[in-house]
């Protein structure tokens, strides 16, 4: 895991591979539980479309009592988060979060201020939109890393910035942007979140404090009604969630 330096950072080739970590084991089995019942969703919604912010600071997707309860840290800069994000999406929306049966939350595990920028313009539209634009996000992240590559001087000298300065050199530098503003976030809106210290401060303190004391040390990592159950693939994840009672 590469926790994030707030005095300086070099943009390399490399950074997405140091920017997670896939050999975490499971350090508990998911219990086995009676197949639950599908629980339908508000009238005129999915429970997909239900989504909300939560004392961790995280956002939480689908039905909120559902019975299994699955939580991912992840980094918006992590080549293994990606990943999972496009295999996972559809499956887990379409069998297990719009069902009722299982509720989604993601956690930011913050590696680099670029995640950290990504991480709070996901945020913009609030929690409604916030999955939707994680994924998109980690779909591009390709074109994320080639733009920080060929903007390397501007984006270092971003890093002796301080506030809102340094988030809008590296989302100009990174793209980010345009990208969000193809997504209904215009600039104007993307530059007044990223002026918002205190967003930045939360979710990044929230990171540090969480994978201290949970011992998340790589990314993806997942938990399973408070099991940890470690980093995983979405074809290793799914027989634990079917495991749990998702059946």
């Amino acid at each position: 895991m590469t926790r994030l330096r707030t005095a300086s950072l070099a943009f390399v080739a490399t950074l997405a591979l140091a920017a997670c970590n896939a050999e975490e084991a499971p350090t508990a089995e998911v219990a086995e539980g009676q197949p639950v019942a599908a629980v339908a969703a508000p009238a005129g919604q999915a429970w997909s479309d239900v989504a909300s912010f939560t004392p961790e600071g995280g956002v939480i997707q689908g039905n909120p009592n559902a019975p299994i309860k699955l939580v991912e840290y992840a980094s918006h800069t992590c080549g293994h988060c990606a990943e999972f994000a496009e295999t996972s999406a559809e499956p887990l929306r379409t069998k297990y979060i719009d069902t009722g049966k299982v509720s989604f939350e993601l956690r930011n595990q913050i590696h680099d201020p670029i995640d950290l920028t990504v991480a709070v313009l996901a945020r913009c539209t609030g929690p409604q939109g916030f999955h939707a634009l994680a994924e998109q996000s980690w779909a591009n992240l390709p074109a994320i890393f080639e733009a920080a590559n060929a903007n390397k001087a501007a984006l270092d000298a971003a890093m002796q910035a301080q506030g809102a300065a340094r988030f809008d050199a590296i989302a100009q530098g990174t793209g980010l942007y345009d990208f969000f503003a193809q997504r209904g976030v215009s600039r104007d809106q993307a530059r007044t979140c990223l002026a918002n210290a205190k967003t930045a401060e939360q979710i990044a303190a929230n990171s540090e404090t969480q994978s201290e004391e949970l011992g998340v040390t790589g990314t993806p990592t997942f938990f399973i009604n408070g099991t940890k159950v470690g980093t995983q693939t979405w074809a290793t994840l799914e027989p634990m969630l079917q495991r749990a009672g998702a059946r």
